[in-house]
């Protein structure tokens, strides 16, 4: 039986101490990605309103009539984008109890596109709540801009220069936004099951007062991450366990889902570059090469250089309705879905 231990906190960075004392900053955040993988971050200077106006609209999202949400349902496109409904998605093969919108970049599909750049493509927007789709683009360039200047101090952090990332993320940055809507259950086990992120980094919003998120300490070990007024949570990727040879490691972590009468309401942003882009590898100065745990090795679960093989594999895996119906592909060890 797995063990949650309430008595541990993530650490609390605060990006505005970046400005006055920034190599100070930049080992704490090194440390809290080397250490845990998690963390909050403050001082981000996102405005609370702004924050507020997001989550209000999922709220009002969500609040819809099943049709209506249907209206732009995923199964209509080949791009996993759109809504999900409850049960829409699986982690691990087994069904994640949420709800959600998918958003990427808004871009044109490439036609006669093979495997991942047939990620590429439009969104499918909803219509109500109003201003639902100018709100959430904003977002995207809100949260792409806090993600950038944390990679910048972590490539400086690791001994490399400043500018390391850029370019992954200069040309189409494949970047993807969920908005999540976990209803309440008797079975709280899988809101989302148990995994890492396959990108770089994410940037996760949450309400105050929700519950479920879990990180992995120790093997077995499950410590809770409740909200903190005005912080986000923030997580590296395996992409970035593979950029450091595995001295920062994407950590495990899970979503239970909330108890009857009860729903939570997140948004998670997923900073990725470019569907081509390799992560660049950086040469550690000897001391931090030396508590390198090297890049985990899964069969079940490779992880790739190249963004946009990491994403198919995700996408594929996860909506597999959408991956027969549109790809004529069935992910292993994954039934048919019709």
């Amino acid at each position: 039986m797995s063990q949650v231990d309430n008595g541990v906190m993530l650490p609390v960075l605060d990006l505005a101490e970046s400005d006055a004392d920034p190599a100070r900053f930049r080992a704490q955040l090194r440390e809290a990605a080397h250490d845990n993988g998690f963390f909050y971050l403050v001082g981000h200077g996102v405005p609370r309103n702004k924050m507020d106006t997001v989550l209000g609209l999922a709220r009002q999202f969500f609040a819809l009539p099943l049709d209506a949400k249907n209206k732009i349902s995923q199964l209509q496109s080949p791009q996993f984008r759109g809504y999900s409904r409850i049960g829409g998605e699986l982690t691990n093969g087994k069904i994640d109890w949420r709800e959600q919108i998918d958003i990427g970049p808004e871009r044109s599909v490439i036609e006669g596109a093979e495997g991942y750049w047939r990620l590429q493509g439009p969104n499918l927007w909803p219509t109500a709540p109003a201003g639902f789709r100018t709100a959430f683009e904003d977002w995207a360039v809100t949260m792409s801009d806090v993600g950038i200047r944390l990679l910048r101090h972590w490539a400086v952090s690791l001994g490399a220069a400043e500018d390391t990332f850029d370019a992954a993320f200069a040309d189409r940055p494949a970047t993807l936004m969920k908005v999540v809507r976990y209803p309440g259950t008797n079975d709280t086990t899988q809101g989302v099951g148990v995994h890492k992120d396959s990108g770089v980094l994410t940037l996760l919003l949450l309400e105050q007062g929700s519950t479920g998120l879990q990180v992995e300490g120790e093997v077995g070990q499950w410590i809770d991450v409740p909200p903190l007024p005005d912080a986000l949570v923030v997580n590296i990727g395996e992409l970035l366990e593979v950029a450091t040879g595995g001295y920062l490691r994407a950590t495990r972590h899970r979503v239970l889902a909330p108890p009857p009468h009860t729903d939570r309401v997140s948004i998670p942003f997923f900073l990725n570059p470019s569907l081509d882009a390799k992560v660049p590898i950086i040469t550690l100065p000897p001391e931090l090469a030396a508590l390198s745990r090297g890049v985990e090795v899964d069969p079940d679960n490779p992880i790739f250089n190249t963004y946009g093989e990491n994403a198919w594999k995700s996408r594929t895996r996860a909506h597999p309705d959408v991956a027969e119906l549109h790809h004529g592909i069935i992910p292993k060890g994954v039934a048919s879905a019709y």
